[in-house]
């Protein structure tokens, strides 16, 4: 495993941050190494007997990862090299493309160490899904609610790692009325490939139930998801299977993430990682 410090960054860092979460240490779970994360190493080394020195390095993360068995759930719900072929050969597409996709449009994992799916809550899509259901929003907002219901989106409120899961919580506890649950699920995005739950009707699941379960199972059933995904959602005239087929990175890249594909650079990112794969 890498070595980190304080100012490191990449997504060794986030999996530390959650790792930390887990553990007990109140740190902000991102790509960024941060004074937060310094503080909870230096108070982890002090209490594993380790050297108190701020580095992660290998014996630090054999302590991380001996705490609990961190991994057991985590590593039993894993996309194979098989899950992409067979993906592949459903939708008539190239396993390098596949690959690009999945190097690329995905967070890279789709469940948290202690098992449980990646989420991130979107506040403002409470908002509409709750005006969706017939309650009035307004009605529920306060200082207690009001980092997990608002009008507009921010990224403000973001905890990330398994503190998404917290203000998932705190959003299904503002009403008893099952409405509102349902709307909370459906208000998350959800595994590796970042499937909003709202989406699950177009989908083909019978309720968000079923469309949290199933995400809740292994990776293979998020990229199932994504799959359905791509072959029902349109742009400019084709579907997104189509466009990847095509390898038109461009068209594929918009339609998938929307017009700040090209801030982000995605287009250039999958037409790179498929060139990667197809010469490996």
């Amino acid at each position: 495993m890498k070595t980190l410090k304080y100012r490191s960054r990449g997504p060794e860092v986030f999996l530390l941050e959650e790792v930390l979460n887990i553990l007990g240490y109140e740190v902000y779970v991102s790509q960024f190494f941060g004074r937060d994360t310094h503080l909870a190493i230096l108070e982890f080394q002090k209490e594993n007997e380790l050297v108190v020195d701020g580095m992660v390095g290998l014996k630090t993360w054999a302590k991380l990862v001996e705490k609990k068995n961190l991994f057991t759930n985590f590593n039993s719900k894993l996309l194979s090299e098989q899950d992409l072929q067979d993906f592949a050969d459903h939708y008539g597409l190239e396993l390098p493309a596949v690959k690009a996709v999945n190097s690329v449009e995905s967070r890279g994992k789709g469940f948290l160490v202690d098992g449980r799916a990646v989420i991130l809550f979107e506040g403002h899509v409470f908002w509409r899904e709750l005006k969706k259901r017939g309650l009035n929003a307004q009605d529920f907002y306060n200082d207690k609610t009001k980092e997990v219901l608002y009008e507009k989106w921010t990224r403000k409120y973001y905890k990330g790692g398994s503190g998404e899961y917290s203000r998932l919580q705190k959003a299904i506890e503002i009403s008893d009325l099952p409405e509102v649950a349902d709307a909370a699920y459906s208000s998350a995005s959800w595994g590796a490939f970042q499937i909003m739950g709202y989406h699950y009707e177009n989908l083909g699941y019978a309720s968000i139930n079923e469309f949290v379960l199933k995400m809740q199972e292994h990776e293979r059933e998020q990229l199932v998801a994504f799959g359905k995904f791509i072959s029902l959602n349109r742009f400019r005239g084709k579907t997104l299977t189509n466009w990847l087929k095509e390898k038109n990175w461009a068209n594929f890249a918009h339609g998938y993430n929307g017009p700040g594909y090209k801030q982000n650079k995605y287009d250039a990112k999958l037409r790179a990682a498929y060139e990667r794969y197809r010469n490996q």
